[in-house]
């Protein structure tokens, strides 16, 4: 390897680990970079890749200390590098295992490796090469598992640091296993000013779960660059269904009921666009990650959960300081952020929703743009992209849960689950057991936007928010879920959440901070603080209850017609979507005995409920 110099190859021969050397030859063979520099934990080397990423163009600096943007490459609205790709974003299995994954894209593996290790041959030309260590979970923690990251873009390196935790002296804990992942990534052929990848057309990003690894090419977007995130949530979720803990889509949160003492922390799961982030940042609360967390079970009895990252990757669109008080300070005040495909306007970062009076002009995703400005096939350009995107640590956020940090996690009292659903189920309910909640996690559904998805109102399944991300069987993962609480002494409760259930003219029945009253709620139930209605879906909370702490959280009434209207049963609606259930999960194989169980006697509790009381709603007084 003529390119890397004696410094940086006594770095790499310091980690004593034949299996990182051999993987590091063996793309830099291929890539042929003309430069490798190796990255570790102290500051200087962590500096250079920030100044670099400046220097090459790929991040601009702003006014406020510490604040850059980036820019992913544009050419049409339609065409662009500014979102995940999922059409070319491709789990590499054996052929006669790829009927096993009908909700995801697969390719056969030996095809697929043939095909992204040619496109890659030489993909670096002109670059330099950094070599990057990092722990996905704490350090010194039995949670955590540690990757190698090989990439020619700054923007990725400097993107890393902030959401991750620095690892090279972890590798050297390995004693040369090669217990780790690795992500091999290449923007490819860049153009323009800022420099963007080129030939989106061979834009690609393989993972290959056999070898544990992320192979991506011809992209920027962090989405499908970023291999410790999205792609490495894939690899999580093959190895810990391999074994015996969970990788789950949750963010992990503290919740700090007023007048008590107590932390309970809890897990949630939601699907896009259905409230996941600012349930994590609920005001009075504390955030301890936002994406992907890691479960064990630990010696207390509970599950223990720690976030594998250390920053946030966030969608930046409609962050203001009226909803999102928290984060919009961070972002108007001096600290290390990155800014992606939004609107720059002397030296100040401007995006969709932010409550402010957008600028007539000035440098956006799109290049130069202005009021009006359309793209080549007559659609006309935002000033920021939908899916722009910001990215801070935690730690930079005046609610960051002090245990970020902790090696042992945190124990898991909770566990929320939520969709898009604006008939049927009730804004919160508690499961009946642990399989029971399981069950709750395993039948989300969420309902489509017209604004973003096609056509209104179309239900898609969602099993835990996590099928796009799915590796594995549905019926194993199912399976796996209910084994683990099966290990503790003390399962987390598990709530459903829906903050979308509509009346009949449409007008949604719950307001936006409605859902600090059902965490609460839920808080106070995992200590019996409250009693609870049973139904054939799970407990629901009792009036009086709700009405007390809207008034202690929100100095707000809350009317019994509105408790009724809410949190009435809806049998007839329920079996209808028993009916989609059972329809998507006979198509899946192996799934377990107490799924079916679960969900024929609540088909026939439901039936029953019909049968005695032969009302489509059943008010909550009613089952008292």
């Amino acid at each position: 390897m003529e390119v890397i110099n004696s410094k940086d190859l006594e770095k790499l021969n310091a980690l004593n680990n034949h299996h990182v050397l051999k993987i590091v030859n063996e793309f830099v063979n291929l890539c042929k970079p003309s430069k490798v520099t190796v990255i570790t934990d102290s500051i200087d080397d962590i500096r250079y890749v920030r100044k670099r990423a400046v220097e090459l163009g790929e991040e601009i600096e702003l006014n406020l200390k510490g604040h850059t943007v980036h820019f992913d490459a544009f050419f049409t609205m339609s065409n662009h590098d500014q979102a995940r790709d999922k059409g070319n974003t491709q789990v590499l299995v054996p052929e006669d295992e790829q009927a096993s994954y009908p909700w995801i894209n697969t390719m056969e593996r030996e095809k697929g490796l043939k095909e992204i290790l040619e496109i890659m041959d030489g993909c670096m030309k002109g670059h330099e090469c950094i070599i990057r260590f990092f722990c996905l979970g704490p350090k010194n923690s039995k949670f955590s598992i540690l990757a190698l990251q090989m990439t020619d873009s700054f923007y990725v390196g400097h993107s890393e640091d902030i959401l991750y935790r620095a690892g090279y002296e972890e590798f050297k804990n390995l004693n040369g296993s090669d217990e780790f992942f690795y992500f091999i990534h290449s923007s490819g052929e860049l153009t323009g000013d800022p420099p963007v990848t080129k030939n989106l057309d061979k834009r690609r990003i393989y993972i290959d779960l056999k070898e544990g690894r992320v192979l991506s090419v011809n992209n920027q977007y962090a989405g499908n660059s970023l291999g410790l995130k999205k792609l490495a949530l894939r690899l999580g979720i093959y190895k810990a269904n391999n074994e015996d803990w969970l990788t789950e889509h949750y963010f992990i949160m503290g919740v700090h009921p007023k007048g008590k003492t107590r932390t309970s922390f809890f897990c949630g799961a939601f699907p896009s666009a259905c409230g996941k982030t600012s349930t994590a940042m609920l005001p009075g609360q504390t955030i301890i990650g936002d994406d992907i967390a890691y479960l064990r079970v630990w010696d207390d009895g509970y599950a223990h959960a720690v976030n594998i990252e250390k920053g946030i990757f966030g969608i930046i669109k409609d962050v203001n300081a009226k909803d999102d008080p928290v984060i919009f300070d961070a972002l108007t005040t001096p600290r290390e952020t990155i800014f992606s495909n939004v609107l720059i306007k002397d030296g100040t970062p401007y995006w969709i929703g932010d409550g402010r009076e957008t600028p007539n002009d000035g440098d956006s995703f799109s290049g130069y743009w202005n009021k009006g400005i359309k793209d080549i096939n007559g659609i006309e350009i935002p000033h920021a992209h939908p899916n722009a995107r910001y990215t801070i640590g935690i730690e930079e956020l005046n609610n960051a849960d002090p245990n970020l940090h902790n090696p042992d996690g945190v124990p898991v009292h909770g566990i929320l689950y939520g969709g898009r659903d604006s008939d049927t189920m009730p804004p919160v309910i508690e499961s009946l057991n642990w399989d029971h909640g399981v069950f709750l996690g395993a039948t989300i559904e969420s309902e489509t936007t017209s604004a973003t998805l096609g056509a209104e109102g179309v239900r898609t399944h969602q099993p835990m928010a996590n099928l796009d991300f799915m590796v594995v069987p549905l019926g194993k993962y199912i399976e796996n879920h209910g084994k683990f609480g099966s290990k503790l002494d003390s399962y987390p409760k598990v709530f459903a959440t829906n903050y979308f259930l509509k009346n009949e003219e449409g007008k949604y029945l719950n307001g936006i901070l409605d859902k600090l009253i059902w965490v609460i709620w839920a808080e106070g139930r995992v200590h019996n603080d409250f009693r609870a209605i049973e139904t054939p879906i799970g407990f629901i909370p009792e009036y009086l209850d709700l009405k007390s702490l809207f008034k202690q959280y929100l100095d707000k009434g809350y009317k019994e017609e509105d408790y009724n209207q809410q949190f009435s049963i809806k049998p007839r609606k329920i079996l209808e979507k028993l009916d989609r259930i059972e329809e998507m999960y006979k198509k899946e194989k192996n799934v377990p005995e107490f799924f079916w169980k679960l969900l024929n006697n609540q088909r026939q509790d439901l039936t029953h409920f019909l049968n005695e009381y032969a009302m489509d709603e059943i008010p909550p007084h009613i089952l008292k």
